[in-house]
């Protein structure tokens, strides 16, 4: 597999991108909603920790797919094809991936969004599962929480870092 991301990189990042993404998948899934706190940790987090994992000029044109994603985030939203969080979320996670691997990026998000949708249906049919989070509004909505989708993408392609990175 060929990956741009360092495993230096990619170690840095995975401390965070691991709690912000359960508070994002246990969020999205229990509310339907993406903290904006969540996604300002992880733009904090990437201008700290950019800074540490990335060569200056990778580190300012990064802050450049920030824009990208929430333009387009924003698009896709007003067309309701997704939230305004998940456009947010992905807009702060934009960052952390490496410009030369989007299409990475883009073949784990839809194996994601296949597996998660799946797992989340199956799971939401589960009495004993629901018994344990029964005021969860994902089990009862139409619309799937793509936040599960977007954090396990993430951090996905942070652990192929640390495993293939550069």
């Amino acid at each position: 597999m060929y990956i741009t991301l360092t495993q230096w990189a990619a170690l840095v990042f995975l401390p965070l991108a691991i709690p912000v993404s359960v508070w994002v998948m246990w969020s999205d899934m229990s509310r339907m909603k993406i903290p904006n706190k969540a996604v300002m940790v992880l733009l904090i987090g990437f201008g700290a920790l950019g800074l540490l994992a990335l060569d200056l000029p990778e580190y300012l044109w990064r802050w450049s797919h920030f824009a990208v994603i929430l333009v387009a985030g924003f698009v896709m939203n007003m067309a309701r094809m997704l939230g305004a969080g998940d456009a947010k979320f992905a807009a702060a996670v934009a960052p952390f991936v490496a410009f030369q691997d989007t299409f990475l990026v883009l073949t784990i998000f839809a194996v994601m969004i296949v597996l998660g949708f799946t797992a989340h249906r199956i799971m939401r049919r589960i009495k004993p599962l629901r018994d344990l989070t029964p005021n969860w509004e994902s089990w009862s909505r139409r619309d799937y929480p793509m936040g599960l989708s977007i954090s396990l993408t993430f951090v996905a392609y942070l652990i192929f870092g640390v495993i293939y990175g550069a």
